[in-house]
Parts: C-alpha cells; structure tokens; sequence
C-alpha cells in the first residue's frame, strides 16, 4: 500500500498556559491520522513551554529566543507581530507533504487530520482552509467577535473554490509552501500569501469538512476594541502596499462606508447559516467592533504602518 502522505501541524500559540496542554492532547484523540509532524514554536515572552516539551516528547518546540518587536510585546500590534513571527518559524521548520497551521485555541475535530489529507487527495488543490465553528456560543462579545472574524467560515456552507480562507485553520500543500517562501520568511501575513497565489491562477479552497472549534476566554468589549483597531491597521497597512496614490486615496476616502457594508455582509452570512436573531441580538457589538476595526484600516492607509 502506497504510504500516507505526511502532515505538519504548526501550533500558534495565543493563548498559551494551559490552552497549549489541552490543545496537545486533543491530538492525541484524533481518528486515524496520517503521519503527524507536530511543530510549536515559541518564544521568550511565553511560560511554562519546558513542561509542555517533557509531556509531549512527539512535539517538536521551537525556541525562537528573545523576539524584538516593532511595537511593544504587550500592545495589540506587538501581540500580532509574535503571531506573524511564529508561524513563519513553524511554517520555515515543517517537514510534511501537506502543512496546516490551528491556534492553541482551536480544537479540531476527530477526523480533522484525516479530512484534510483526503481532501488534498480528491481536489488537487493547494491551499485549503477548514471550517471554524465558535466553541463559546452563549457569550454575546465573544460570539460577535466569532461573527466578525470567522463567521463566514462557520457551517453550514458549501464546500468550494472561495477569495478567503482563515488562518486560524488552514493548510498548504509543499508546493505552495515553497512557491510562496519569499513572502513568510520573516512574517506570515495571510492575505499577502493568498493574493499572490491567486494572482498567479491559484484557487483557495474553503472545506466543510476539516472543522475545528475555536475556544477563547470570555473578553470585554473594550480589549476587543483595541485588538480590532489594531488588526484592522495591519491589514490595511498591507492592503496599500504597492498600489498607486490615487488608489490610496480612494481607499481612504471610502472609509466611512466600511462599517455599514461589513454590517450588511455579516447579517447576510448568518442569516443564510439560519443564526439572523441571534446576529441581530449581537448587533450592537457587531457595530462597535467594526467601527473600531474600519478606523483601524483607514490609519493603516494613511500611516501605512501596521
């Protein structure tokens, strides 16, 4: 029999402590998965790691050493900019055929290793990206925040070639990986990545099939505003990279609308997932979030810094 094909997994750690034991483990009840190359890279700023290394001799941990950021480590900006600088490390370290990258916030599904291999079997793609469900449904911030960030990836919907896939659970196949090195090598930024490959005819793949659940502490709505500022700022300083001026400037001046039409987008994604009350419910978070990450975006246009 023809030997499975083997599958990294590079492990962000967000959340760390005990996020990162629980995650661990629940690979061990994964179903019949292929070959696994577990990668979990870390850095100064994060506790606890040589626990972890000794009860989980499988892993392979990464220490990245003392990391300088461009802003400080405890700002919104200096937390994303370790999240960008541990993938690309996890990603630079992975050795398998087929490469995924999960927060330690995210539990995958049983058959989510074993979906994923099947899937890179069946499609021929090179990019597919999984469904996230939100595992804290009945906090009303944190479900806004899921609805804002990741509900167009929450089932049901159908599988198929899409402009976006997330992060928080996506893959590449070897070939992407290495066709797209350039552009990670120091930081991983998703849409930098994607907009390349389908620049050059590549399609991203969204499957309902390899499901995880994403799982955050219960937040307020005011650290959410500052993280939302801040990645909000990030992809626009990244969204104007390499455009020309009057391009920028109508980005700029189109700011205004952009909380009205991502408050259309949303209702119209959960309202054909069947969840439209329970988005109405959350609107007026909705609201607030996404004013903090369109104000975010525009001064990424302005200053583009992240």
């Amino acid at each position: 029999m023809a030997q499975d094909p083997t599958l990294s997994l590079v492990v962000t750690i967000v959340e760390g402590g005990s996020y990162v034991r629980d995650f661990l483990k629940s690979l061990e009840l994964l179903d019949n998965p292929p070959p696994m190359d577990v990668v979990v890279p870390y850095d100064a700023s994060i506790a606890d790691v040589a626990a972890f290394a000794i009860e989980f001799p499988a892993a392979r941990f990464i220490d990245m050493g003392e990391i300088k950021t461009e802003f400080p480590i405890g700002s919104e900006a200096g937390k994303h900019e370790l999240y960008d600088r541990r993938r690309a490390t996890g990603l630079a370290a992975a050795t398998g055929d087929y490469v995924a990258m999960l927060e330690d916030r995210c539990r995958p599904d049983k058959d989510w290793a074993r979906a994923l291999v099947k899937l890179y079997a069946e499609t021929g793609m090179n990019v597919i990206g999984g469904a996230i469900e939100c595992g804290e449904p009945s906090g009303l911030v944190n479900w806004a925040f899921y609805a804002c960030d990741w509900g167009r990836y929450g089932r049901p919907f159908a599988s198929g070639a899409v402009d976006w896939v997330s992060d928080v659970n996506l893959s590449y196949s070897r070939k992407a990986l290495d066709d797209t090195r350039h552009l990670w090598k120091d930081r991983y930024h998703e849409p930098i990545v994607h907009w390349f490959l389908i620049e050059r005819g590549e399609k991203l793949w969204l499957s309902n099939e390899a499901v995880v659940r994403h799982l955050r502490p219960k937040v307020s709505l005011h650290h959410l505003l500052g993280e939302r500022f801040a990645w909000g700022r990030l992809f626009g300083q990244i969204r104007v990279r390499g455009i020309t001026p009057a391009k920028r400037l109508l980005l700029i001046a189109a700011g205004p609308v952009i909380p009205p039409v991502l408050w259309l987008r949303h209702y119209k994604t959960q309202a054909s997932k069947g969840r439209a009350m329970r988005y109405l419910a959350a609107l007026p978070c909705v609201m607030v979030l996404t004013m903090a990450w369109a104000m975010g975006e525009v001064w990424g246009y302005i200053t583009r810094r992240a």
